[in-house]
């Protein structure tokens, strides 16, 4: 979920401004889980921590506030030291950054 008025903050409430802020985090956020899932699969700290923060920062901004949370508690995960772990944490961001596809579709009208 996001919250709107967060959002609103920062777009002044224009549900044009809303719908493309949301679309290109819908894209962005697709492509930083994919990432996310190759700095997993080859153990890649540098790249994870650079996912996962930029991840927690953009979620926050548009008021994705789990996401972002999801995001914040992998990005002190090292893949290569707690693969276990770090499989863990790539599922909750995963799942998260569906839920907030989907209330984007949604949003959209998709």
């Amino acid at each position: 979920m996001i919250d709107l008025a967060h959002l609103a903050r920062y777009t002044g409430g224009e549900a044009r401004l809303d719908a493309e802020v949301l679309e290109l985090f819908s894209a962005q956020t697709a492509a930083m889980v994919e990432r996310l899932e190759t700095a997993l699969e080859r153990p890649d700290v540098i790249a994870w921590r650079d996912v996962t923060h930029s991840l927690k920062g953009a979620a926050n901004g548009i008021g994705a506030f789990a996401l972002g949370e999801a995001a914040a508690d992998a990005e002190s995960v090292d893949p290569a030291i707690e693969p276990r772990r770090a499989v863990e944490v790539f599922h909750a961001v995963k799942r998260s950054a569906q839920v907030v596809s989907s209330f984007i579709d949604a949003y959209l009208g998709r």
